[in-house]
């Protein structure tokens, strides 16, 4: 009987400590990429049920042990005209749902293996999940990490398998974190890194994601490869520099369908936190398109000022890209920037105009209406960059061809966001967007319709 109530007491307790704002403080924040997260702090402390979770020591020097966690979240979406009326689709309402738990096992200094299984699931969408709705259940992360080498705060750490990638601000390799599936890969990456400087080295594998259990296919060949560092100015920013390289065998942009292998080459400077924040970021691109060449390039200016001092804490910015499109689709060549692999809500969460082919002016505030209750208002306004080239998906896909087309306003875009707090473990996300169809829409579908998208979601990790 005693054991039965010092189980209830402990259900009690973890539910409270889930539950109750500001509960649990020697919790550390979330990462985007759960394997970052490290919690050997919690070694020499006296642990509550919650903590024994964090850290399961295997042997008497605690130097091998076992961290759990995981993930619910739960997604009502709600569309109108999301083709813009081009299909006649028209209301679309359904629900997302995503679940994972992962093990992090450490085995002394030397070894690591991390474990993700993930199941993301759609239900109500009239026309089908799309592919980033749902993988219904799959092995999102697997792999070891072996320390080669460590000397103060430099270390280099070699880890192979099947992992989540992402890098700088998601512009080109992204984990995709808005839509329902996250992206990965399977490969070898090599790490080094110290208090200023560090540097990743990688040769990845894509696989076919399709919507069933564990039926993904590996490509079994390499997709992409490359290398990213960042350097730490003190004061000044933090500048990083990358080569990526990918190859497809068939890509599809309004020229035509064909092989391609592309190569970039991009830096970015970037500062985030209080007064003036910034982030620049340029990359060329170049390669092979079937039988013919690649010479694309992409440039951003972010800039903007948060005051920390002032109510709500404001922060204003100012955003401005410019994206290549190709310039002629019969001469064999091609000019049109391939994002890679970006994050969907690059410009705003889910939008309907992906970063190819495109100039946009893009200013954004945000409040902290509350200490747990922020706001983001934006408004995006879009052009196609060349007229010979269309408009591409988020994920840089085609959507519409535009050659047809001498115009060149694509639409208006604005969005409110707000995300509420409750705790650590614990935030709602709610946001409304409505575009404006602009001139090259209106001439190419007709009748076309102004879209509206609404969502709310409630997440819960730990």
């Amino acid at each position: 009987m005693t054991s039965i109530k010092s189980i209830s007491t402990n259900i009690r307790i973890i539910i409270l400590s889930f539950l109750l704002p500001g509960s649990m403080a020697t919790a550390q924040n979330f990462k985007l990429l759960r394997y970052d997260e490290n919690y050997e702090f919690l070694k020499d402390s006296t642990r509550n049920f919650y903590e024994n979770l964090k850290f399961v020591p295997l042997n008497n020097q605690k130097d091998i042990y076992i961290s759990f966690g995981g993930e619910a979240r739960f997604e009502y979406v709600d569309f109108n005209n999301e083709d813009w009326g081009r299909l006649n689709i028209g209301h679309n309402n359904f629900l997302l749902q995503r679940y994972d738990l992962h093990a992090d096992i450490h085995l002394g200094k030397t070894f690591r293996v991390f474990a993700q299984l993930r199941s993301a699931l759609q239900d109500g969408r009239s026309n089908g999940p799309r592919g980033i709705d749902e993988d219904q259940l799959n092995v999102q992360n697997l792999f070891i990490d072996v320390s080669l080498w460590r000397k103060e705060d430099q270390k280099i750490i070699i880890r192979a398998g099947r992992q989540e990638l992402d890098y700088g601000s998601g512009r080109l390799i992204s984990v995709r974190e808005g839509p329902n599936a996250r992206l990965y890969f399977t490969g070898g990456k090599i790490m080094y890194s110290s208090a200023r400087f560090s540097i990743d080295g990688f040769a990845m594998m894509a696989d076919t994601i399709n919507t069933g259990a564990f039926d993904n296919k590996m490509s079994k060949q390499l997709n992409l490869w490359g290398a990213y560092s960042k350097i730490i100015f003190p004061k000044a920013g933090n500048l990083d520099l990358y080569y990526l390289g990918i190859k497809r065998n068939e890509s599809v942009f309004e020229e035509g369908m064909a092989s391609e292998k592309r190569h970039t080459i991009g830096t970015r400077f970037w500062k985030y936190g209080g007064g003036f924040i910034y982030n620049l970021e340029a990359a060329y691109q170049f390669g092979s398109f079937g039988t013919g060449n690649i010479n694309a390039w992409t440039g951003s200016v972010d800039i903007g000022y948060s005051f920390e001092n002032i109510k709500f804490k404001p922060t204003l910015n100012l955003r401005n890209d410019y994206i290549s499109g190709d310039k002629n689709k019969n001469d064999g060549n091609l000019q049109t920037f391939n994002p890679l692999y970006p994050k969907g809500g690059y410009f705003g969460f889910s939008p309907q105009v992906g970063p190819v082919n495109l100039i946009d002016i893009h200013p954004y505030a945000t409040l902290d209406l509350l200490p747990e209750l922020k706001m983001q208002v934006d408004v995006v306004l879009n052009w196609r960059y060349s007229l010979q080239d269309g408009v591409y998906r988020p994920s840089g896909s085609l959507n519409l061809p535009g050659s047809a087309s001498a115009e060149r306003y694509i639409g208006t875009a604005y969005l409110a966001n707000f995300s509420y707090s409750i705790n650590k473990y614990i935030s709602v996300v709610s946001g409304i967007q409505y575009f404006k169809t602009g001139a090259f829409i209106d001439d190419i579908i007709p009748n076309s319709k102004d879209g509206v998208f609404f969502n709310a979601r409630l997440g819960f990790k730990f």
